[in-house]
């Protein structure tokens, strides 16, 4: 069963001030016009900068997109490669922006 996490979870999160591992799969552009901090890796460079980046393989993830397709791509892509605690934001950064 893939791990999610819903918005209003994530927003209740990020209220309290918690320190998240977000990873944003969006393109560049989308990131720059609005996004909720964390990491910019366009999903299709994922897998490239995999074994380059901060986090370990136990960390809690949370991979975001627009409405929480490619981020499902890139939860299955961490997955894969070993990670264990990787949240799909579900219904992606428009269900969050709907509760702002």
């Amino acid at each position: 069963m893939p791990q999610q996490i819903n918005a209003a979870e994530l927003l209740a999160r990020l209220d309290n001030g918690e320190h998240l591992n977000l990873v944003d799969v969006r393109g560049t552009m989308e990131y720059h016009t609005y996004n909720i901090g964390g990491l910019n890796i366009p999903l299709p460079k994922l897998e490239e900068v995999i074994s380059d980046w901060p986090y370990n393989k136990t960390d809690e993830i949370i991979v975001i997109c627009k409405v929480g397709l490619r981020s499902k791509t890139a939860q299955t892509i961490l997955q894969q490669n070993g990670y264990l605690d990787v949240k799909n934001l579900s219904g992606g950064l428009i269900a969050l922006q709907k509760l702002k």
